[in-house]
């Protein structure tokens, strides 16, 4: 099996570490011991060139199926013990050894983008956090591993936190999804506001998109509040780290809210100093933190 080709392939080595600059996920690493932020960095650069193959490789819906398939053979190489074609796959051996990571996560990663491919909206809100089951949730899992977390309950709470984070996204991204074809805005949402799709297409955003907007991240919100519980469950690094990822997409909903759901216009985007209060507080105070947004504080 060829690797993937450049281009409509694997992204380059400079064109991933500039996107750690510009994503959140990578953001909690930087502070973090060296064996631990290269095993989670390796995991980013799987994960991002996946997402690569799927929305940014050139050609049509089947080109990129087939480089995700082409990608798919090569990670079972990786987790057959098998040496792998692709670079970053071959840069994931180390970590896959060490914290003993299983295939699955990976595979849900690679399904999520096929399924991009053939769906490009959701009717439901539950259609679309079925999305999130193979989005989101799995690098969170692959985060707990790292750690050595093999708590059920430390996982689902986990999943609670990811699904949101990818809703939060989503809510980011509304016009950059909508001009690629996808709108991860259940249908259900905009028809109860009374937006239609087109809506979508405008310079700023109605006020009926708004609305499902902001019901969107109020799920969100939910989720990611109940999610936070899973500090309660980690210590160390691991707590430092998952805070971090919380307190992201807590700073996000707060820049959501300042634009008043005008997500069309601009891209909404968290200040740093926003985060780093969150982290602070989450640490501190999880429990009167949540409780305090909950009631109307802050990311409300």
């Amino acid at each position: 099996m060829a690797p993937a080709p450049p281009g409509p392939g694997t992204v380059g080595e400079r064109t991933l570490r500039e996107k750690e600059q510009a994503e959140n996920f990578p953001v909690a690493l930087r502070i973090l011991p060296r064996d631990l932020r290269d095993d989670l960095g390796a995991i980013y650069d799987v994960a991002r060139v996946i997402d690569d193959l799927g929305d940014e490789a050139a050609g049509s819906a089947e080109d990129r199926t087939a480089g995700l398939l082409r990608f798919q053979e090569d990670l079972d190489r990786t987790f057959r013990g098998d040496e792998p074609h692709e670079r970053v796959l071959r840069d994931l051996l180390p970590a896959v050894r060490r914290r003993d990571l299983e295939a699955d996560p990976f595979n849900r990663l690679v399904r999520a983008n096929l399924q991009d491919q053939r769906v490009g909206r959701y009717a439901t809100q539950a259609e679309l956090e079925d999305y999130c089951v193979l989005s989101a949730d799995p690098v969170g899992r692959l985060v707990l591993r790292v750690f050595g977390v093999r708590d059920a309950v430390a996982g689902q709470l986990s999943d609670k936190v990811c699904t949101a984070l990818q809703l939060i996204e989503h809510c980011q991204d509304v016009a950059e999804d909508r001009r690629n074809g996808r709108v991860y805005l259940p249908q259900s949402g905009l028809a109860a506001f009374g937006a239609a799709e087109t809506d979508l297409d405008a310079v700023t955003t109605s006020r009926p998109v708004r609305l499902a907007v902001a019901a969107q991240t109020a799920r969100a919100l939910d989720l990611l509040t109940t999610g936070a519980a899973l500090l309660d469950r980690l210590h160390g690094w691991a707590r430092i780290a998952v805070a971090g990822y919380v307190a992201g997409g807590l700073a996000t909903l707060d820049a959501l809210r300042r634009s008043r759901w005008d997500v069309l216009s601009a891209t909404p985007r968290p200040r740093k100093t926003d985060v780093l209060a969150h982290l602070i507080a989450l640490l501190v105070r999880r429990e009167a933190h949540v409780r305090r947004i909950r009631e109307g504080g802050r990311s409300a």
